[in-house]
């Protein structure tokens, strides 16, 4: 398999299956990841030799319960931690006004008790450099035809761009294409062609970044003094044209004056805070702290519960077309089920097909009636958690199993041996007409 086409397995793994990016939860240490290689010996080694229909719709549900357990876990784990005595734990943050800025507590549960509140008055937001090109005739071209480049400098790196202008070629064709070949390009900046009712276009480009790097005026430059091939384009179009800097966020925190090239910044290792607006007036701030242990619980309840049924909306997709995924359904079915009067009583009903509906009023009274301790009047939920993290964990590590197959045969009891074929078969899916 040459590397272009590996690229293509990843890419399209990524973009067809994997809903979120990787987080910090998906960092394993040495030893994690020698008993997660030990797990798939023994899973390898007790596995029948099967023969599977690997359709399209086959390997989206494998990679798709594979992913969707992956993001369950790591949501339980964002809530506190995966250790029992800390599952949701997490501490929530607020903001008193959220079109001023928003906050997230990203601090652990143990050291709440000294962390700060927060002022903030937001005078200016961080914004991106944005460079409009002419407008020009969308049915015309004044360029002759040949072969074009241009450099763009961005992060202190530089890129070439070479393309052709054809005979016939419009300048909304050309703005389209070095559009796309600019966002194909994924170099931190997006590109859009614009139109006016004039029957005018012009090429936009804007970065994805915000803010000035110390030293810097500029995010990015364009420029074809140097280039390798034809140059012309950069001033027909109007591409070096900056007609809005980017500029540095400007606010206040607790009254001293602070700046930043992002309006998503972390302060202390306590916050993680979002600016979002301007201070309508001189002195309006935004103040952000730690809501009480009952507010934060309930809130990390009803994350919980949305995530799981998430998941198990997901998964039920697939009920027509894999005979085997009910297993799954009926796995989860039950650890919900072994919960159900615990659940009754404190504000959470197990409805018909296994996902779980919340009632705030009586969640919110059990959590707040007075003499009880809140971490043993919910401790059920802690214990259901707990379950769902150790079936994720089977999921991820043999999604497989959820697959409908034939088995061919059986491994001779007392004398089985490791072989690669049942994790192989899940991952071979991705490379799948690759090769």
């Amino acid at each position: 398999m040459n590397v272009m086409a590996l690229n293509n397995v990843y890419n399209n793994y990524l973009t067809s299956y994997a809903p979120k990016g990787t987080t910090s939860f998906d960092t394993h240490k040495k030893s994690e990841l020698r008993s997660v290689y030990n797990s798939i010996v023994k899973l390898n080694k007790e596995s029948p030799l099967y023969l599977m229909n690997a359709t399209k719709d086959t390997q989206a549900f494998a990679v798709g319960i594979k992913e969707g357990a992956r993001n369950l876990r790591n949501t339980i784990a964002s809530l506190g931690g995966l250790d029992e005595d800390s599952i949701l734990d997490k501490k929530i943050a607020f903001s008193s006004n959220e079109d001023i800025a928003s906050a997230t507590y990203i601090g652990d549960a143990e050291d709440s008790d000294s962390v700060p509140s927060l002022e903030i008055e937001v005078r200016n937001l961080a914004s991106p450099q944005v460079n409009t090109g002419r407008f020009l005739p969308s049915n015309s071209m004044e360029l002759p035809a040949d072969s074009y480049s241009f450099d763009v400098g961005i992060n202190d790196l530089n890129y070439e761009f070479q393309f052709i202008i054809n005979s016939g070629d419009t300048n909304k064709d050309l703005q389209d294409r070095l559009a796309r070949l600019i966002n194909n390009a994924d170099i931190g900046i997006d590109a859009t062609t614009l139109e006016d009712a004039q029957g005018n276009s012009s090429l936009r480009l804007q970065s994805t970044s915000t803010g000035l790097q110390h030293g810097k005026d500029v995010i990015f430059t364009i420029s074809d003094d140097k280039t390798s091939k034809a140059s012309g384009t950069v001033s027909y179009l109007g591409l070096d044209d900056v007609t809005r800097p980017a500029q540095n966020s400007n606010f206040l925190l607790n009254g001293q004056e602070r700046e930043t090239a992002a309006n998503n910044f972390t302060i202390e290792k306590t916050y993680e805070v979002e600016l979002k607006g301007l201070s309508s007036t001189e002195g309006e701030t935004a103040s952000i702290g730690l809501k009480n242990d009952t507010e934060s619980f309930n809130e990390n309840i009803n994350y919980l519960v949305g995530s799981y049924n998430d998941f198990l909306r997901a998964a039920s997709e697939h009920l027509t077309s894999q005979s085997r995924n009910s297993t799954l359904i009926s796995e989860m079915n039950r650890i919900t089920s072994y919960y159900k009067e615990d659940f009754d009583e404190i504000g959470l009903q197990i409805q018909e097909d296994g996902s779980i509906q919340v009632d705030p009023d009586k969640l919110n009274a059990t959590a707040s009636a007075t003499g009880v301790d809140i971490r043993e009047q919910f401790s059920p939920i802690k214990n259901f958690t707990n379950s769902v993290v150790r079936k994720t964990n089977e999921i991820s590590l043999n999604p497989m199993h959820y697959v409908s197959k034939t088995v061919v045969a059986y491994k001779n009891p007392g004398k089985n041996f490791a072989n690669p074929y049942a994790t192989s078969a899940y991952s071979g899916m991705m490379f799948n007409s690759y090769c």
